[in-house]
């Protein structure tokens, strides 16, 4: 599983030009579902991404979460996180998740986020999306179960 979190002042979705989703201060997090990712993967990373410390404390210091922020989450499905480009000019997908796989998948780590006490929206599964975002800092920082060993996220 690997996830784009981007701390932001704002961000939306929309679908055929039709905004489906608003977040104000909080995280936006682009999700990429893998071959192999299970839902204990999807808690794991729910955790880490709830209790991530990337926010400013009263030092301007990152010692906050977004829950200790009172933020919230945009969750956005994002295959293409699993582009492999090592040959040719076309991106493969094969590391990622099968739609029938993934989707679940990304709804159940929007529910494990709920379950950390975070309000989150959600874009729409196989979509063209439009994605607006004021980022903020910046900060973007790259999750990736792999990056764990065996998706075990270890200490949260």
């Amino acid at each position: 599983m690997r996830v784009v979190l981007q701390r932001v002042t704002t961000a939306a979705v929309a679908v055929d030009g039709h905004e489906i989703g608003r977040i104000g201060p909080g995280l936006l997090a682009l999700v990429g579902i893998g071959a192999g990712d299970d839902h204990a993967v999807v808690e794991r990373m729910a955790a880490k991404v709830a209790a991530l410390r990337i926010f400013r404390d009263d030092r301007g210091h990152m010692n906050r979460d977004v829950r200790d922020h009172k933020g919230a989450v945009l969750s956005v499905s994002q295959f293409t996180l699993y582009a492999d480009v090592r040959r040719g000019r076309r991106p493969g997908f094969t590391e990622a998740a099968a739609p029938e796989v993934a989707k679940p998948l990304w709804l159940a780590f929007g529910e494990a986020l709920r379950v950390q006490g975070l309000p989150v929206h959600e874009g729409e599964f196989g979509a063209d999306m439009a994605v607006s975002l004021v980022n903020d800092g910046p900060v973007t920082i790259l999750l990736d179960s792999a990056m764990w060993g065996g998706g075990d996220a270890g200490a949260v």
